[in-house]
């Protein structure tokens, strides 16, 4: 890159940021709605088909928390940002083979979609070869209905939950879900915050609440969110998957 290159104003970092303070903005009324203080809700910028360079430019504006999906994105992603970074974490959000747990512990910090007893081991044993103890979030399913997108029925997440807790390696962190599609969000979301409240009798650090994203991230703040998960609102529209 010439002198001239890297003193030419980023147009992609501007977007970023005014998108960032719309978020951030976003964020900050729905916990005034909710009589909660904005730094109760943290941001998690998903990342998912987005460049490293994205991931930077984020990190460069104050966003610390990362997610990824998709863990052959996710592994490259994260090798490419690299360590130099302070404080930046990656959240793995999607769903999760037990064939790729030893490759999802090697960078991801926080693992929100823990959904069985079965993969919990796989990851508990890849995290104490690894010599890491990741934050581990159990995906609880509310909606009967759907298959395949992942997530404990809601009458095993107080096991999946024992078993995290339970583990040599894995710190049991606290619940994540989606709000099913076509439903109200703050239904969904006020069942899993009497969800997280029953796992949380058990387990009194099990705090955090990953709900809500850029359609709803208001609904999830109304119901306790600790944590939104963020893309189309930050990074803009995603191409189609090929």
């Amino acid at each position: 890159m010439s002198e001239t290159d890297s003193q030419a104003p980023d147009a992609r970092a501007g977007e970023l940021a005014r998108n960032l303070a719309t978020v951030r903005a976003r964020i900050a009324a729905a916990c005034a709605a909710a009589g909660r203080e904005p730094d109760e809700v943290s941001l998690i910028a998903v990342t998912k088909t987005y460049p490293a360079s994205d991931v930077i430019r984020l990190y460069q504006a104050g966003v610390c928390e990362f997610g990824e999906n998709r863990d052959q994105e996710a592994a490259a992603k994260a090798a490419e940002v690299g360590s130099g970074l302070p404080g930046l974490t990656w959240h793995f959000i999607g769903q999760l083979q037990t064939n790729k747990a030893r490759s999802v512990v090697s960078y991801a910090d926080v693992v929100q979609s823990v959904d069985r007893v079965k993969l919990v081991y796989a990851l508990d044993d890849a995290a104490r070869r690894a010599d890491r103890s990741p934050l581990c979030l159990v995906q609880v399913n509310l909606d009967p209905d759907a298959a395949g997108r992942g997530g404990a029925e809601p009458s095993e997440v107080e096991r999946v939950a024992d078993a995290v807790a339970e583990s040599a390696a894995l710190r049991l962190g606290g619940l994540m879900a989606v709000a099913p599609l076509g439903a109200n969000p703050g239904a969904a979301f006020e069942r899993l915050a009497e969800i997280a409240a029953k796992v949380r009798g058990a387990h009194a650090g099990a705090v955090s609440l990953s709900a809500g994203m850029s359609g709803d991230l208001e609904a999830a703040v109304a119901a306790g969110a600790t944590h939104v998960r963020i893309g189309s609102a930050l990074l803009g529209a995603r191409p189609p998957l090929r």
